[in-house]
């Protein structure tokens, strides 16, 4: 989801293009790009599209500009991994989908149970105790275990059944795409991302078949309407190495270049 409007179809294709280009077994991290022109040319696209799917694997680390030597290959992903950034809000279904992984999902469960925990309760802003559906499921990335996640939605106006929820998820889609489908207006999220030791939760572990002692990285947030409604909570566990965050920091009023 992209609160700032769709981005170019011919930017994403430009990118999933470089991305495959780039993948593991064809390039190394350190190999020199063709010169732009000779890149454009070769993809057939312009100029002006072809720096703007580099400035996106450039914010990615998936290559590096050395102004005056060229750009070369950077740090090259596991396959089947995602490449996120903490800046918008967008459902892994459609961030899979520009960046060329199919998603699945295993071991799905929609139940209706009480929340007992105090900080989903809390972020929720219902009692402990209240009753709201929860979503767990293995999600796969290129027919691979690539993350643990369990999503807890409050009993409010405009929440999925759990026919359309357990639909969704198994069409490879997010509980975020099945409430935005039914009108839920989710405008923002807020984030915490931290490391675990996946044996701390058993589930994860089972799921993404890894060692007790491997440290996971786990994304929680909380979806929100924008008047501060909270409408689901999030826990996305993530085996090793399936998901690389960045972020934009802008220094005063200085931005991204053009």
């Amino acid at each position: 989801m992209n609160g700032s409007g769709s981005p170019s179809p011919r930017v994403d294709a430009t990118e999933q293009a470089l991305r495959e280009w780039l993948s593991p077994g064809t390039h190394r991290p350190g190999d020199r790009l063709p010169p732009e022109q000779d890149l454009a040319l070769q993809l057939g696209v312009s100029r002006g599209t072809l720096r703007a799917a580099l400035e996106r694997l450039e914010h990615n680390g998936l290559i590096v500009r050395r102004r005056g030597s060229g750009t070369f290959v950077g740090e090259l992903p596991v396959s089947g991994s995602f490449d996120a950034g903490l800046e918008r809000l967008e459902p892994y279904s459609e961030l899979a989908a520009r960046q060329g992984i199919e998603i699945g999902a295993l071991d799905v469960q929609v139940a209706l149970q009480s929340i007992t925990d105090d900080a989903v309760a809390g972020a929720l802003g219902v009692p402990v105790g209240a009753y709201a559906r929860v979503v767990t499921r293995t999600m796969t990335a290129d027919g691979e275990p690539a993350a643990w996640m369990c999503d807890t939605i409050p009993d409010r106006p405009g929440v999925p059944d759990d026919a359309t929820l357990l639909r969704r998820v198994l069409e490879g889609g997010m509980v975020l795409d099945a409430l935005v489908g039914g009108g839920a207006r989710v405008t923002y999220a807020r984030s915490e991302v931290e490391a675990m030791v996946v044996g701390d939760e058993p589930r994860a572990q089972a799921a993404l078949r890894c060692d007790a002692g491997v440290a996971a990285l786990v994304l929680t947030e909380t979806m929100c309407l924008s008047d501060g409604t909270p409408v689901q909570h999030s826990v996305n566990v993530f085996a090793p190495g399936r998901l690389r965050l960045h972020v934009m920091r802008l220094l005063l009023d200085g931005g991204p270049p053009a």
